[in-house]
């Protein structure tokens, strides 16, 4: 019913979100952006925007999901109160958890 909704945050959504805010932010878009799917640091963008826009509690009934995925996202980002600086910490913060996740467990 809604074909540009997925379950949770896409890769193809992270590129469409640069032009949202400012240079630092677009700086992190692009870098982030230019990656491949699955890299660290898109699997942290990825987790920090389903958290965003809080991913995990939508569904094909909700207002959000009619508006795909990518409209959705740069709704949030462009009304996210705090600054660029402050999301670029928040993706290193996320980066920070995937890499404690995806170090091999030693037992």
């Amino acid at each position: 019913m809604y074909p540009q909704s997925e379950i949770l945050f896409p890769h193809r959504a992270i590129r469409p979100l640069g032009r949202e805010r400012g240079a630092d932010w677009q700086e992190l878009v692009d870098q982030v952006a230019s990656q491949r799917d699955g890299n660290e640091d898109t699997l942290a963008f990825s987790l920090m925007m389903i958290r965003l826009c809080d991913c995990l509690s939508c569904d094909q009934s909700c207002y959000k999901a009619s508006l795909g995925c990518v409209t959705c996202a740069q709704r949030v980002i462009a009304a996210h109160r705090g600054s660029d600086l402050r999301l670029r910490q928040t993706f290193e913060q996320t980066r920070q958890e995937i890499r404690q996740r995806l170090v091999p467990n030693p037992s």
